[in-house]
């Protein structure tokens, strides 16, 4: 027998949800052929045979938590037969497993809207094992968490963090907890996923933690433009990629940072970290929501380099073949929200990063040029940053040199 157990997920992360079975009990398969799909906070992840055999039993249903190291199931020798087994219980998760993603301690009981004191789980969202545990300890009941994010409504781990982490209702004025409005005609209520769910949290975690500003300035692209197009067909010749205006921004924004590196740096408690290399997110949009790979050191990079990896990223992530350590620590990030005809917006930050760019679409626009109108090609940036530790100053030069550099691609030649 070959257990099949849950692999190591990423950096800081510990735990995922059991997505779906791709095989059932019986099946024969083979040595790295896909058995389940995790769902994690960041990605899915696909987990494969270790051997080829017969799928023996399932130890985590769809649904089901699971930590790292947790059993999923198991593996028998042989060709399988052609009925299955149904499934086995939800394994415990292991008592030593690590800590998910970015816990919020709470100290003791914890009272919340409602009244009732924290009692024995006797709601019908019957908690999976590692929710089960921290409940106990934390003193919660599944009446007061409600319906879960797991399979049939169950109550997940991270549902349980997020209830630990609302703010209580005074004590003076309890009020019950307002059970969901009744689906009406022509209405369908589908589960977050965990992706979405943990974009949720991050982006509201941004608004509530940072300082965040955002600053405007306006791109004449004509120039960037004419380059493209005169060297667009020589530049695929020989590098085997399109030439795209993702690069000049991205080497403009690597000259920016060099310059400024409040906006590349970070805030770790009560210190700031400057980072002597730029690690680049890239947003790029998937079937399941907006993923942020990461183009690491990027300042020694050559727009071909760029493009060949940007291209790469977003057939992976249409495909779901992105891996989770491609997403982790970057320093800044760039978003286009141009490529949907987005024409201003105000992206918000990837924490705990100080910085992002959002790109918009190109317009034409009536524009004085030297005394005359003339029509010209025009693009809105901006740049939403954390004050906390960039000035606005900084914010706006930052800015005007993301400007200078794709108006005149000669400044990024001569390190200007």
């Amino acid at each position: 027998m070959t257990e099949i157990l849950v692999p190591t997920l990423g950096e800081s992360v510990s735990t995922a949800t059991v997505a779906r079975w791709l095989k059932k009990v019986g099946e024969s398969v083979a040595a790295d052929e896909p058995l389940v799909e995790l769902e994690t906070d960041k990605v899915t992840v696909e987990v494969n045979a270790p051997s080829a055999g017969t799928i023996e039993s399932i130890s985590a249903d769809e649904g089901a938590e699971v930590e790292v190291g947790g059993l999923l199931g198991t593996l028998g020798a042989g060709t399988g037969a052609g009925a299955a087994k149904p499934a086995a219980p939800a394994a415990a998760a292991p008592a030593s497993a690590p800590k998910v993603e970015e816990p919020r301690p709470v100290a003791g009981p914890v009272s919340r809207p409602g009244g009732a004191e924290p009692t024995a789980a006797t709601s019908a969202h019957a908690p999976l094992p590692a929710a089960a545990k921290m409940m106990a300890e934390k003193g919660v009941s599944a009446d007061q968490i409600g319906a879960g994010s797991a399979k049939d409504g169950r109550i997940a781990k991270g549902d349980v963090l997020d209830f630990l982490a609302r703010p209580a209702a005074p004590s003076a004025a309890p009020a019950a907890k307002a059970a969901p409005r009744a689906a009406e005609a022509g209405e369908e209520r589908v589960k977050m996923t965990r992706l979405r769910l943990t974009i949720a949290r991050r982006l509201k975690e941004a608004q509530n933690t940072a300082a965040m500003l955002t600053t405007f300035n306006e791109v004449d692209m004509g120039n960037a433009m004419a380059l493209r197009a005169e060297y667009k067909d020589a530049f695929e010749k020989k590098h085997g990629v399109k030439l795209g205006f993702m690069s000049f921004f991205v080497k403009a924004c690597v000259a920016a940072l060099q310059e400024f590196p409040a906006v590349n740096a970070e805030i770790a408690g009560d210190e700031i970290v400057y980072k002597q290399f730029v690690n680049m997110g890239i947003a790029v949009g998937g079937p399941s929501g907006l993923v942020v790979p990461v183009l690491r050191n990027v300042q020694d990079m050559s727009f071909a380099d760029i493009e060949k990896t940007i291209g790469d990223f977003g057939k992976r992530v249409r495909a779901g073949q992105l891996k989770l350590e491609e997403m982790a620590g970057g320093s800044f990030t760039i978003t286009n929200g141009g490529i949907y005809g987005s024409l201003m917006s105000t992206p918000i930050l990837n924490p705990p990063q100080s910085g992002i760019l959002g790109m918009h679409a190109i317009k034409e626009r009536a524009m004085v040029v030297g005394g005359k109108i003339e029509i010209r090609p025009m693009m809105y940036i901006a740049l939403s940053y954390d004050h906390r530790i960039v000035d606005g100053k900084e914010a706006v030069s930052f800015l005007v040199r993301v400007k200078e550099s794709v108006e005149d691609a000669r400044r990024l030649l001569l390190g200007l």
